[in-house]
């Protein structure tokens, strides 16, 4: 598993943990698909809360007035992208 992987396996893991999906398994959760709307169904909320997760684990900020932050949020794939280009590892 490359760094990559294991940073998406890891996003995953906080996505689940802060928002207790128990019915969620991190496998269950498709790099590529959206988290919110379809996808994996998450709203505002669920960003804000996954904001201060992803902050807390990775050390990595989301501004609250950045357009950008739909971007990062739309998938694991660009989570993962965004937290590896934040902490200097692109």
């Amino acid at each position: 598993m490359d760094n990559l992987d294991q940073l998406k396996q890891e996003i995953k893991e906080v996505i689940i943990n802060t928002l207790q999906l128990e019915d969620i398994a991190p496998e269950n959760i498709v790099n590529s698909e959206p988290l919110f709307g379809e996808g994996l169904g998450l709203d505002s909320i669920d960003a804000l809360e996954l904001s201060v997760g992803l902050k807390r684990k990775f050390g990595v900020k989301f501004s609250s007035e950045s357009a950008d932050n739909k971007k990062h949020f739309a998938s694991i794939d660009a989570l993962a992208e965004y937290i590896n280009q934040a902490r200097g590892n692109d």
